[in-house]
């Protein structure tokens, strides 16, 4: 993560604020306006009560993302898709890294405390990957939760319900067994894609991590917990969930843009902080371009993987305004193709998924505008559009506000692709506006 920020310091990609900003809310205001205007990085110099700069937005990019999985054409479902399927590296190397000399030992205070806003019940920690052993297999598995800072020794975290981190947590409460983890903040950046990325329960992340890497990355040991971290992370905070306990935590905006009320959720006994000397903290806003880009890294990819099994003309597969809703690109084979491709992906996550809808591969399937123009102009309304009826949705949805699903099938009449050739004026895109106004 710190050669990938200083890569961008170098390149004058980062925003850089060198005043003093505010933990609460004043960072998280001054992050969410500039990405209304910029996917540009930001680095915050100074922040109140702490030692230690921030970075956040640094995921916030399409085009970040795919530069970092080498993703030359834009398409990131595709690129990612051959990655998994390459054999090789599988796992990364574990080094002998026992001493910590070039580590220091903190308390969860000295980190910086960001409350986002303005009903969050306090400061919260949202970028971290925490790092888990399955309590029976031993497999490995990294996954981000929301973490609300209480004081130094605990933290309160909400694992949904669907995630494998909670099986692993079910497993060692079953036992009435404390499960040891490992929160990273600012690992390197295979690890964050690896995170976000939807594997089944008996695989490990870590090769995801290999395969993404290409070559072995350095672990240390932990100094309470028996686990190996990468080395190169920037804060390590050690710890293990308590077995039948829950506490209060909430509210806090979530990704929905709304805040999600108070709970009794795990409690998280924090054992010890330890930091690289210089270290940058990672803060990251729910629901910002950078949360979804992440989110969407995950659902888009899914949906891709299954529809390109089971059908064919597959193009891309993007989330937009968030993974709610699914924007499929597709290369029409034959009539009512596109309906079938509205079926099979809807099915493919039974949280998310709200909507559907089907474009031909012109269309811009990471701009809704031109998605929503495709619908508009090419084809009746009427026929178009269909609804599935009382089909649960989202899992902590117990008013059923996100039941039933919508698909929308805005491509052009199957046989009659000649009638709908968009209009171009040559040079429009390829001309720079500064030859040409004072």
């Amino acid at each position: 993560m710190r050669t990938y920020i200083n890569t961008l310091l170098e390149s004058g990609e980062m925003r850089i604020v060198e005043r003093e900003v505010d933990g609460r809310f004043e960072l998280a205001a001054v992050t969410a306006r500039s990405q209304r205007e910029s996917e540009r990085p930001i680095l915050f110099r100074k922040v109140r009560g702490s030692a230690l700069p921030v970075v956040s937005n640094i995921f916030g990019s399409r085009r970040r993302l795919c530069d970092l999985i080498g993703a030359k054409d834009g398409s990131f479902c595709r690129r990612w898709t051959e990655l998994m399927r390459q054999v090789g590296q599988d796992l990364p190397g574990f080094s002998n890294l026992a001493g910590l000399a070039d580590f220091e030992d903190l308390k969860l205070s000295d980190l910086p405390q960001i409350t986002y806003h303005e009903k969050d019940a306090g400061p919260y920690i949202t970028a971290g990957i925490f790092l888990a052993k399955e309590p029976e297999t031993g497999v490995l598995n990294l996954s981000f939760h929301r973490c609300m800072y209480v004081s130094d020794a605990e933290l309160r975290v909400r694992l949904g319900t669907s995630h494998h981190l909670t099986r692993y947590q079910a497993k060692a409460e079953g036992a009435s067994e404390a499960l040891e983890a490992a929160i990273l903040l600012g690992p390197p950046p295979e690890f964050v894609l690896a995170a976000a990325a939807p594997i089944p329960y008996d695989e490990s992340e870590l090769g995801v991590v290999g395969r993404l890497a290409g070559a072995p990355i350095p672990m240390r040991r932990c100094r309470h917990l028996d686990l190996e971290v990468p080395a190169e992370t920037e804060i390590v905070i050690e710890g293990r969930f308590l077995p039948n306990v829950r506490r209060p935590e909430a509210p806090f905006g979530e990704f929905l843009g709304f805040y999600v009320p108070q709970g009794n959720n795990h409690v998280f006994e924090v054992l010890g902080v330890t930091c690289r000397r210089g270290a940058t903290y990672h803060a990251l806003v729910c629901g910002s371009p950078e949360d979804l880009r992440l989110l969407e890294l995950a659902f888009a990819t899914q949906v891709y993987q299954h529809l390109h099994a089971i059908l064919p003309g597959i193009i891309d597969v993007s989330c937009i305004p968030n993974i709610m809703n699914i924007v499929v690109k597709i290369e029409q084979q034959y009539e009512g193709h596109a309906r079938q491709v509205l079926l099979s992906a809807l099915g493919v996550n039974h949280d998310f998924g709200k909507s559907c809808m089907v474009v031909d591969e012109d269309v811009d399937i990471n701009d809704l505008n031109d998605v929503y123009w495709a619908f508009l102009t090419r084809g009746r309304a009427d026929t178009r559009v269909f609804t599935i009826p009382d089909v649960p949705g989202f899992y902590r949805d117990p008013h059923k506000d996100h039941w039933g699903r919508l698909a929308i099938d805005a491509t052009v009449p199957f046989g009659r692709k000649d009638d709908f050739v968009r209009k171009s004026i040559p040079g429009a895109d390829r001309l720079d506006l500064r030859d040409y106004f004072v």
